[in-house]
């Protein structure tokens, strides 16, 4: 397991709660992996046993049930301990919710709308999901065309959306509406869709290569109403809303990315040792350890670029330029480390009864979700002038 405490970013009250959760996930998740894994989703009570342990909705203030704990910190310690705790756990959304639901309906909500919703997301009675992509509209959230409009005292919303990660286990779902078609960027609103509102209905659980245990649906809706208080935010600023809090998701995808990378690399390391060939360790060969050397390089540097990303995150001089390129690159480096350490494993690598078969599958999405390399890196080359 990897060894993540000896860094400056983390004091000791972050290794408590680094030790809580992985605490939470051997007693909460691993134990029922196979059960899921049969399943094809996990149970959702997991998520009330995650409140209960602090693991999800710790910043919310005390006076709506959380822990009042404002510190990116302890959102990435979160993260990481997930990703080292692989398999079953990478299916868990609680940097979903922790990451970017929550900060949604911590800065855009009304007093009435943190009792409806923030109340039972610090507890876990309420999950919720996200729902920004669309058949015909992924990377480019400017051509989304599910559509909003009013109609007396209720939003009318006709549409649908794809790839909807919780999309099954969730209780509320934001949604990403066009409320004005005339007006562009500033043409789009939050609108939070309750679980059984008239006309909304979910699709099937989407068959993935990986991440199977997560649920990710289609999401429907006809003439879908909803109630004109369910607006999150501002009317027509729903797409800046979004790009306040797309910094932070990127640099938890990141963050994971190396977590997970670290526990595969160990893991082959370990594997590398033990495994003869032609008389000796496969590790000792040139070309193996040379492999091995560059590897544990690449993510070492990965790892002080992440702790620096986190410290700038605390002192407010955090850009989504930042946030781009930490996700690309460690999502990249994932993908790498992952082929790279399959490859040592040889055939044994092929069979699923191995983990880094497993994170074979699950890493592929991480290069797509929350926007894929290619969109990094325009943004990236915007940033220097082209």
């Amino acid at each position: 397991m990897p060894d993540l405490t000896n860094r400056p970013v983390f004091g000791a009250e972050h290794h408590e709660f680094r030790a809580l959760v992985r605490e939470f996930l051997a007693r909460e998740v691993l134990p029922n992996a196979e059960a899921w894994e049969q399943a094809g989703i996990m149970d959702k009570q997991v998520y009330k046993a995650a409140a209960s342990a602090g693991v999800l909705g710790f910043s919310v203030p005390e006076e709506y049930g959380g822990l009042g704990i404002d510190d990116f910190r302890y959102n990435a310690i979160v993260a990481e301990e997930l990703a080292i705790a692989g398999g079953v756990a990478n299916g868990l959304a609680l940097t979903l919710i922790n990451d970017i639901l929550a900060p949604y309906l911590l800065r855009l909500t009304t007093e009435e709308q943190k009792q409806r919703w923030l109340v039972p997301l610090a507890s876990g009675d309420m999950t919720f999901a996200i729902a920004m992509s669309e058949p015909g509209a992924g990377s480019d959230l400017a051509g989304i065309r599910t559509s909003a409009r009013r109609d007396g005292d209720d939003w009318v919303i006709n549409g649908q959306k794809t790839f909807i990660s919780n999309g099954i286990l969730s209780d509320a779902v934001v949604v990403v509406c066009r409320t004005d078609p005339e007006a562009g960027h500033k043409g789009f609103s939050l609108i939070v869709v309750e679980d059984g509102a008239p006309g909304f209905e979910r699709g099937r659980k989407l068959d993935k290569i990986g991440l199977k245990t997560q649920d990710t649906a289609e999401l429907y809706f006809a003439d879908c109403r909803v109630p004109a208080g369910n607006l999150l935010g501002t009317e027509g600023r729903g797409f800046m809303h979004l790009m306040e809090n797309l910094p932070s998701e990127r640099l938890s995808i990141a963050i994971s990315g190396i977590a997970g990378a670290r526990r595969t690399f160990e893991q082959t390391v370990q594997y590398a040792k033990d495994r003869q060939a032609f008389g000796q360790s496969i590790g000792s060969f040139q070309a193996n350890r040379f492999t091995l050397a560059e590897m544990a390089t690449e993510l070492d540097i990965a790892q002080v670029y992440i702790d620096n990303c986190i410290s700038r995150v605390l002192d407010g001089t955090f850009s989504a330029v930042d946030a781009s390129k930490a996700k690309w690159w460690c999502t990249e480096l994932h993908k790498k480390v992952v082929d790279q350490c399959l490859q040592l494993h040889g055939g044994y690598g092929y069979m699923l009864e191995y983990p880094v078969a497993r994170d074979y599958q699950d890493v592929r999405i991480s290069t797509i979700l929350g926007g894929t390399t290619q969109i990094m890196k325009e943004i990236i080359g915007r940033d220097l002038g082209f």
